[in-house]
């Protein structure tokens, strides 16, 4: 078993979702002791910008055309990211919401490695996720608590692209765990991660 770990908040120790994650992390672990843990920290790697020979790379495999050398090796690239998802069983993503979204370092991420024939394919019938079998964690952090003042259905697009996301490449099977109002002050964000870590640890010992 392996499990792949993306790293999507830059604190550190004051990180509610990494705190979250490491919790689940830590069950998962004991559970397979001879499981491997793969750690992508958006903000510590080098993501290849878009544009250039990576471009020329994807419009090229998307129309069948040989790859000259510039666009290989820029493909290789996108290549060898993809590979870590490719190889996890489960896919834990720990991740707080900036402005009811994701943050844009880890929507770079996405963007590179999710490409057709390596993450997905499509055909006449549509698209075909490649990454079946798996598992998605989504361990949510939000400063704020989603309901009757921030409806989901207007303004989660956190949870619900890397869900999006997850159904694309092929994985089906997608749990979440949000840990809520970590602005509304010290006693309320102790709670909430307790909580949350809770439900990490209970959810780790299922999988």
């Amino acid at each position: 078993m392996h499990l792949l770990h993306v790293i999507g908040s830059p604190r550190t120790g004051r990180s509610a979702s990494r705190q979250v994650a490491n919790a689940f992390t830590e069950v998962w672990k004991e559970r397979h002791a001879d499981g491997t843990v793969d750690e992508l920290n958006v903000w510590e790697i080098d993501l290849p910008v878009f544009d250039g020979p990576v471009l020329e790379a994807k419009y090229a495999g998307i129309e069948g055309r040989p790859l000259d050398p510039a666009q290989a090796d820029a493909w290789r690239t996108v290549n060898t990211l993809a590979e870590r998802f490719r190889q996890a069983n489960v896919i834990l993503f720990s991740v707080p919401m900036w402005n009811f979204g994701i943050p844009y370092r880890l929507k770079h991420l996405i963007d590179v490695v999710s490409q057709k024939d390596v993450l997905f394919t499509f055909d006449e019938k549509g698209l075909n996720g490649l990454l079946g079998g798996r598992t998605v964690v989504t361990i949510a952090a939000r400063g704020v608590q989603l309901g009757a003042d921030f409806p989901p259905e207007q303004f989660d697009f956190q949870t619900t692209y890397l869900t999006m996301w997850s159904r694309m490449v092929g994985i089906t099977d997608v749990r979440v765990i949000s840990v809520e109002r970590t602005l509304a002050g010290p006693e309320r964000d102790h709670a909430s991660r307790n909580e949350a870590s809770e439900k990490a640890r209970e959810l780790a010992r299922g999988l």
